[in-house]
């Protein structure tokens, strides 16, 4: 990470010559591949000159230079020159399949997804390994009865949705191999797999990175938070909470303990008033639809973890999600 944020800084400077010496040399052959592939990516992207030197000779497919030379011994130097193209992928993922996994592949990995181990009903799951190694994972799981976006593109029965549409309800890529193009090529590979002649997702990342797009799904909405959850972020925000960093539980714990419990209560139970927001998927409720007074008794009586998790639930409810559709 740190070699990473070195080269960041390098590109943040705006400097038309990237010189680097001893190229990825202390790096893991796999991390020097990927920063190879990624380099070159935006030095093309951007038409900037790449001079790297390097003791390593197994990132020439990765970084895909124009000229390449080789000091050999003494004054033995070898010299060839390739097109000025971009590595249209990582080496690393030749060496990968995809195959049909199950709930525990998932559970390996969901300490790398933003949300929780529990997952609604799997109809298939499907794994990316590179031999025996865990590098991704997809699930698809039975449609809910209802969801923003879909009337957009789908109409039937509760019977019919259950056997023509599927839902993508998780994607996780392993640290070590994002940022080589993974995401999308798990959902490609996928869905003509996925048991059903449509495919839909909702999902946060969407926004971010286009990679359910780059996998051939149609983006169809986009879902804007409720303004009542809006208002309470800028409230928090005004308290001293970073928005960005609320889905840390240790960070809103350190900042409850700092502010006082009391500040943000007083916020979440504004929300919880208005009614616009279900209670439930901001506190562990057993009832489907607990009433405010059910709502501020449990608030009330929660320890600085709960709010935390609570914080945690609201940051989701207020980003937006873009709803995908794939038609087989």
């Amino acid at each position: 990470q740190k070699y990473r944020y070195k080269i960041a800084k390098m590109i943040e400077s705006q400097a038309q010559f990237w010189i680097l010496d001893e190229f990825a040399a202390m790096l893991d052959r796999d991390t020097a591949k990927i920063v190879a592939y990624n380099l070159q990516k935006l030095a093309r992207q951007q038409g900037k000159a790449v001079l790297a030197a390097t003791t390593h000779t197994d990132l020439l497919d990765d970084l895909s230079p124009s000229v390449h030379i080789h000091k050999r011994f003494g004054k033995e130097i070898a010299v060839n020159y390739y097109p000025n193209e971009l590595a249209k992928e990582c080496s690393l993922i030749k060496e990968m399949h995809i195959e049909e996994g199950a709930i525990t592949d998932y559970k390996k990995l969901s300490a790398f997804h933003y949300r929780s181990t529990r997952l609604p009903p799997s109809r298939k799951i499907f794994t990316l390994k590179r031999g025996e190694e865990l590098c991704g994972v997809i699930v698809y799981s039975f449609p809910p009865p209802t969801m923003f976006g879909r009337s957009k593109v789908w109409k039937g029965s509760f019977s019919e949705l259950q056997k023509e549409l599927s839902t993508i309800t998780r994607v996780v890529i392993h640290p070590k191999y994002r940022t080589i193009g993974l995401g999308a090529r798990l959902v490609k590979e996928t869905l003509p797999l996925a048991g059903t002649p449509n495919v839909e997702t909702l999902a946060v990342m969407a926004k971010y990175n286009p990679f359910f797009e780059k996998a051939g799904m149609q983006k169809i909405a986009e879902s804007k938070p409720n303004r009542n959850i809006q208002e309470a972020m800028e409230k928090l925000n005004a308290l001293g909470f970073n928005p960005t960093m609320l889905g840390s539980t240790n960070y809103n714990i350190d900042k409850i303990k700092a502010i006082g419990k009391s500040e943000v209560i007083k916020i979440l139970e504004e929300i919880s008033e208005k009614g616009e927001v279900p209670r439930k998927r901001l506190l562990n409720f057993k009832k489907i639809f607990p009433t405010h007074k059910e709502f501020m008794e449990k608030i009330e009586k929660a320890d600085e973890a709960e709010i935390a998790s609570t914080l945690k639930r609201l940051s989701f409810l207020a980003q937006t999600k873009v709803y995908l559709f794939w038609k087989g």
